[in-house]
C-alpha cells in the first residue's frame, strides 16, 4: 500500500510499484489548458489518473490498462478514492483501444515501458509493464496524433538517452515540444530521466530546465518538494 495525502494506492497486484517517475510525471504535467478530458495510457496502479483528479477539474478521465491483475487493481483504487465519478478503467491494449475511437482527449498522459534492451527478467508481468516492445513509442505518439484534442497536451516520462529520438517521433505527426524538464537524482549525477509535454502547434521558443531530485540521500531539493508536496505525505 503506498498513501498519498488525498488517496490510497493499493499495489500487491500490479508489475509496477509506485515510483518517482511516475509521482514526477503526474505532478509536473501540464494542465494550463483545463483540460476537460484526460487519458492515461498504461495505467498500471492507476496513479496518474488518481494525481490528475486531484490536480484538476477534468469531468472524465479515462485510463488503458492491458494487464489484467494491473487493471483490476486500478479499478479497486479508482473506487477506493475521492474522485470515483470521474475515474474509468478500460481493460484493453493501445491497439484495439484505437481501432474505433470516439473521443478526443485534452490531456494524454503516459509513464510507458522503456526498456529497450533485449535483457528480460523471470517476472513477465513485470517485463510487460518494463519493455518497450509492449508499447513502442512509435505507437504510442500515432495514438497521441489520433485521440488528441486540438488544444491538446500529451506528455510523458522517458530516459534521457530517448528524448531526441522521442521528440523527433512526435514531429513527425506534428507534435511539438512546449515544456521539457531534465531530471537528475542529485546534483552531481548525470541526467536520467525527460519530462515532455507536446502541443500540436510548433513554438520558437519552449521551456526548458532542469529538476534534481535530492541534495544528499532521503533530503530533497526546494524544486522537487515544491512539485510534489500536494502529494507526498512527509513534503
Amino acid at each position: 500500500m503506498f498513501q498519498f495525502k488525498q488517496f490510497t494506492i493499493q499495489q500487491d497486484r500490479c508489475g509496477m510499484k509506485i515510483g518517482t517517475d511516475s509521482v514526477l510525471l503526474g505532478a509536473w504535467c501540464p494542465i494550463d489548458n483545463n483540460p476537460f478530458s484526460v487519458l492515461d495510457i498504461g495505467a498500471g496502479t492507476g496513479v496518474l489518473s488518481l494525481m490528475l483528479a486531484q490536480r484538476s477539474n477534468a469531468e472524465q478521465i479515462d485510463s488503458l490498462e492491458i494487464d489484467e491483475n494491473a487493471y483490476e487493481q486500478c479499478v479497486d483504487n479508482f473506487e477506493n478514492s475521492p474522485w470515483s465519478d470521474r475515474l474509468y478503467c478500460f481493460h484493453a491494449g493501445l491497439d484495439e483501444f484505437v481501432e474505433e475511437p470516439e473521443e478526443e482527449y485534452d490531456l494524454i498522459i503516459s509513464n510507458p515501458p522503456f526498456y529497450s534492451e533485449d535483457y528480460k527478467s523471470d517476472n513477465s508481468q513485470r517485463d510487460l509493464a518494463r519493455f518497450q516492445d509492449a508499447l513502442p513509442f512509435k505507437d504510442l505518439v500515432e495514438a497521441a496524433d489520433l485521440l488528441l484534442s486540438e488544444n491538446g497536451i500529451f506528455a510523458v516520462i522517458i530516459p534521457f538517452k530517448e528524448e531526441e529520438k522521442f521528440i523527433e517521433l512526435s514531429a513527425e505527426v506534428e507534435l511539438y515540444p512546449v515544456k521539457i524538464s531534465r531530471v537528475k537524482g542529485s546534483q552531481n549525477t548525470p541526467i536520467v530521466r525527460s519530462l515532455l509535454a507536446f502541443k500540436r502547434y510548433d513554438l520558437a521558443t519552449f521551456i526548458v530546465d532542469e529538476l534534481t531530485i535530492e541534495t544528499t540521500r532521503h533530503h530533497y531539493t526546494d524544486d522537487y518538494i515544491e512539485l510534489t508536496k500536494e502529494f507526498y505525505l512527509k513534503m
